[in-house]
């Protein structure tokens, strides 16, 4: 303790304090004159980074998408933390289709949740930020930029950094692995289509369940054929290390083809049942640019079927830069530049191998229109010609429409037969004619009628011989010249219909 008289005096430690202002003033004064700005702020922030006390918790940002391809460690999170929720939660997003068994449960925006593991405290957090934007399109012919709504959505995972090591080598995985026995567990397939809203700002997926009830067993098609598919599909989903050591991408290619009516997408909706493969539709029409189409591959999930329909008049990318300026989705068709080089690539080029057990298939109603490129060994790997319908698949709809069971001989069916057979009759007219009446009797007997009629017709076709003329121009010679000539329009893919069964089975 200073006694009163060692207390130095207020004037005293005024004038020491203002000499040590002075110094520092002075100080501050010759450093900013010798030491150069960049160095002075670089010492600064040396020293503050000194005695800023240090923070112990790391934070781990789990984003939607990586560049353009989808963040599987995000996906994973979300369904796991839809396990993981708890009371403190207060808002939380419900989901629920017709065919989940129970609730999807999925965080709000903002919300947090404390998960342990091993004993370890884990703090998520959901983040969803939106912001509007002026974006350049990637089109160097529209000139004026695009007002463009985006979304980003992630997650945050804090915890301390001595549990650094556990969290990547363990925690995460983990969370990877429950999330897919959950997503294999209460799988529900889903169809996916192009958003044409974000034709500007980028691509998006947007999904429905899928809930086509198709089955290669309910599927109007002859055994041998439908055996012959659903082995090319098992062979397929087990030769992952195969396509891997012979240096291929692990897909498959599929042209469905023949005349409309035939059960082309019943096929492809039996195909995804029976793998449990989500769909993607994609509609060539809205796609503008060969990027679009990367794009859209890489938003796939692994395995899934990618459908392109009607190839041969969906688009004609040979001449879509110089057809007419009408507008399409609020663009013009000479904007378009989507090229049949960017299709094949997409098809069997190097992005067709970002993802693995992919399914690509194209229909058409008219296999001699498309570019024999399209056709060739690699990117089509399998043609399958559907036909008209034969006295087996008609059995098959007799059993799903009548409930008349495969080994149930009908009286009709001997005469069902005879003239199936002769007749071009597709599975959808065979099935709406089935439907007309849930008596089986009264059903195949109005079937049996349309054969006739549809028989007769054909042979009134082969009879007609357009130099006779000792028929008079009537009605009815007119409505039959109308009818044959529409016949032979409809039969112009082919010839008779036994050459045309000869030559499936060299097509599988």
């Amino acid at each position: 303790m200073f006694s009163q008289r060692e207390m130095p005096s207020a004037s005293s430690m005024f004038s020491a304090y203002a000499s040590m202002a002075a110094s520092m003033m002075l100080l501050r004064s010759m450093a900013n004159e010798l030491i150069p700005q960049p160095i002075r702020g670089y010492i600064l922030n040396a020293f503050h980074y000194l005695v800023k006390p240090r923070s112990q918790s790391l934070t781990l940002v789990i984003e939607e998408s990586n560049g353009i391809a989808r963040n599987h460690v995000y996906d994973a999170a979300e369904a796991y933390l839809s396990t993981r929720v708890s009371p403190d939660n207060e808002r939380l997003k419900i989901c629920k289709s017709p065919k989940e068994k129970k609730l999807t449960i999925r965080l709000e925006k903002g919300e947090k949740l404390l998960d342990l593991y091993d004993g370890v405290s884990l703090r998520w957090r959901f983040i969803c930020a939106e912001s509007d934007k002026n974006a350049p399109s990637e089109n160097t012919s529209i000139s004026s930029n695009v007002s463009v709504r985006s979304e980003k959505r992630y997650f945050e995972l804090s915890f301390h950094k001595k549990h650094k090591q556990m969290v990547l080598e363990s925690y995460l995985p983990f969370v990877l692995d429950k999330a897919k026995e959950m997503k294999d567990d209460e799988r529900v397939l889903k169809m996916h289509t192009l958003n044409t809203s974000y034709c500007y700002g980028g691509v998006k997926w947007d999904s429905i369940n899928l809930e086509h009830p198709s089955t290669f067993e309910t599927l109007a098609m002859d055994s041998e054929q439908k055996e012959a598919i659903m082995e090319d599909l098992n062979r397929f989903v087990k030769r992952r290390e195969f396509y891997k050591r012979v240096g291929r991408a692990w897909k498959r290619g599929y042209l469905l083809y023949g005349p409309p009516g035939t059960g082309k997408s019943s096929l492809i909706a039996a195909m995804a049942n029976y793998l449990k493969f989500d769909i993607y539709d994609l509609q060539l029409a809205n796609i503008v640019r060969d990027s679009d189409l990367r794009k859209l591959l890489l938003a796939t999930a692994n395995r899934s079927i990618l459908v392109i329909e009607d190839i041969d008049c969906s688009v004609d990318l040979p001449e879509r830069r110089h057809v007419d300026h009408h507008h399409h989705h609020g663009r013009k068709q000479t904007d378009v530049q989507l090229t049949l080089s960017g299709l094949l690539n997409f098809i069997d080029g190097l992005w067709s191998s970002c993802g693995d057990e992919r399914i690509i298939i194209f229909t058409t109603n008219h296999k001699e229109r498309l570019d024999p490129a399209l056709l060739r060994p690699g990117r089509m790997d399998m043609h399958i010609h559907m036909s008209y319908c034969s006295f087996q698949a008609f059995k098959i709809l007799a059993s799903n429409y009548l409930d008349i069971s495969s080994d149930h001989h009908h009286h009709l069916f001997p005469e069902i037969e005879g003239l199936i057979e002769d007749t071009q009759i597709t599975p959808a007219h065979v099935a709406e004619e089935l439907m007309k009446s849930e008596d089986a009797d009264v059903a195949l007997q109005g079937f049996v009628k349309l054969l006739k009629r549809k028989k007769m017709e054909g042979d009134v076709c082969e009879n007609d011989d357009p130099d006779n003329k000792a028929e008079p121009a009537t009605k009815q010679s007119k409505k039959r010249k109308v009818a044959c000539k529409q016949k032979k329009t409809v039969a112009a893919a082919g010839t008779q219909r036994r050459t045309r069964r000869l030559r499936r089975g060299s097509s599988l």
